[in-house]
């Protein structure tokens, strides 16, 4: 699917900036949560959160970090990522939030966000990424996309977030 507002042959994955989020960024975040369709008000309230964290952190504390994409700061975002260093581990890093806009979707925003984190993943010295996710039929495209990235069952809850919805948690190996 061809992003209409890029240049003709372009889409928005190859003409955006993918960069880490400010606080003054945090309005476009919360625009874009809220435009997820199949994120509950409760994921949304919990997206926020996290973002106001990273956004408020004190210096040095980086538990939790995001990353936009944009093609220009006066644009609604394109997508963002929210992941950080797994408490009590050496070298694991949860990806806590992954997500493209709707007008977005299918223009390879998430694979580029996906590949960004994974590069600061690397650099910080991390060996894996790890992200839950649920196995309700709504997000049977992320957890395509997450397989699309390299991503594997490493175990299930079932029933963890209703009768049938299962906790899915899912590793990525990115570094050696």
């Amino acid at each position: 699917m061809r992003d209409l507002h890029a240049p003709r042959g372009a889409v928005a994955g190859a003409a955006a900036t993918i960069r880490p989020a400010t606080a003054a960024d945090q309005p476009r975040l919360a625009a874009l949560v809220r435009s997820i369709e199949n994120f509950t008000p409760a994921e949304v309230a919990c997206a926020l959160e996290l973002i106001a964290a990273a956004a408020g952190s004190p210096p040095g504390c980086d538990d939790y970090r995001v990353l936009i994409a944009e093609r220009s700061p006066a644009e609604p975002l394109l997508g963002y990522a929210c992941y950080g260093p797994t408490p009590m581990t050496r070298s694991t890093f949860d990806l806590y939030w992954i997500a493209s806009s709707p007008a977005a979707r299918g223009t390879g925003i998430g694979l580029r966000l996906h590949e960004a984190v994974v590069a600061a993943v690397r650099a910080a010295g991390g060996r894996r990424l790890r992200v839950e996710t649920s196995t309700q039929e709504s997000y049977g495209a992320t957890l395509r996309f997450y397989e699309r990235c390299g991503y594997r069952e490493a175990g299930r809850i079932a029933d963890f977030y209703a009768d049938g919805d299962d906790l899915l948690t899912l590793v990525c190996p990115v570094g050696p």
